[in-house]
């Protein structure tokens, strides 16, 4: 039988469990997230562990990127799930004791449970992960320029010239960042084919393609339109019990950046795709939301994106009005 191991991810140090042969866990807890506990993590798999095993971790923010490209390196298989999925995991088997040891035994037993449902994690190539840094970076920056720019506003002017002179700086990095992830993508190939291609979309512009990229890594590895939807959180999910009966949401399992950065593109395409613009009177007149409807707009948008990629060819209105 495969060893399962779990491993609860924090910004300094992380734990890690497997399951015994009398039911119980092997434990191991507080080891450096950095180089030296990697190491003492591998030895502690090479006891513990057949070279099979599956090891699960969380997605944590950019925590646990390092530690999983290290055992992925090592020949073990790899999987980072939504912390979302293992909450649920953990209600579902009514756990009342959170501490760190108690959730990596948790995302063991997750493992165990569910490992033939959960996708194997590669890291992405090199590229897109310099990409996601650099638009990571461009968010930082703007965030940091609208933050001096609401203290500019209510600010004493012996101050003023020093915010200023922040903005001004921050401006130039701004400047030079979108130059940087122009180039970034503009110098590879398969970076600029997928541009050419998804900007020819009515809605989706330079900054969102370069957010799609970020987020995504290469959007031709996805099988199916509906997966990349469900990696954006934008899929339904429907609500049926009690006072919600019948209500339909949308997942929110998914990247919440990427959703962001499509809710403008989805009013764009409301008033200039005319694809969109025919799902958005169908809409209306089986009585949707419009929140409901902006939502729709931006899964279409997604759908357009895979569709494009698909057959190589840019974005036929026509084509889409047909659909």
């Amino acid at each position: 039988m495969p060893s399962f191991v779990g491993i609860d991810v924090a910004k300094n140090t992380f734990d890690i469990a497997t399951h015994l042969p009398n039911g119980k866990h092997k434990t191991k807890a507080k080891l450096a997230n950095d180089l030296k506990g990697f190491k003492e993590l591998e030895a502690w798999l090479d006891k513990q562990v057949e070279p099979s095993a599956l090891i699960v971790m969380e997605a944590t923010s950019v925590y646990h990127l390092a530690l999983a490209e290290f055992v992925y390196n090592k020949g073990y298989r790899v999987c980072v799930v939504n912390p979302a999925t293992t909450h649920a995991y953990a209600g579902s088997e009514l756990r009342r004791i959170k501490t760190d040891k108690s959730d990596a035994k948790l995302i063991a037993d997750f493992a165990r449970e569910k490992n033939e449902k959960l996708k194997p994690w590669a890291p992405e190539p090199l590229k897109f992960r310099q990409l996601k840094a650099l638009v990571r970076r461009l968010d930082d920056l703007q965030e940091m320029e609208q933050m001096e720019l609401n203290r500019l506003d209510v600010s004493d002017e012996k101050v003023k010239s020093s915010i200023n002179s922040v903005l001004s700086h921050i401006g130039n990095e701004i400047a030079e960042t979108h130059k940087a992830i122009k180039k970034h993508i503009d110098d590879d190939p398969d970076m600029r084919e997928m541009r050419d291609l998804i900007v020819t979309i009515d809605g989706i512009g330079q900054r969102t393609l370069e957010r799609l990229l970020a987020e995504l890594g290469d959007l031709r590895k996805y099988n199916d339109p509906r997966q990349l939807v469900a990696a954006a959180g934008l899929n339904p999910k429907l609500q049926d019990s009690g006072l919600l009966k019948g209500r339909t949401v949308i997942s929110k399992v998914g990247s919440s950046r990427l959703r962001a950065c499509l809710y403008m593109p989805g009013l764009v395409a409301l008033k200039h795709n005319n694809g969109i613009k025919a799902l958005k009177e169908r809409l209306k007149a089986n009585g949707k939301a419009p929140k409901q409807i902006v939502c729709a707009a931006m899964r279409k948008l997604l759908h357009y994106v895979y569709g494009v990629l698909k057959s190589g060819q840019p974005f036929d209105p026509k084509l889409a009005l047909a659909q």
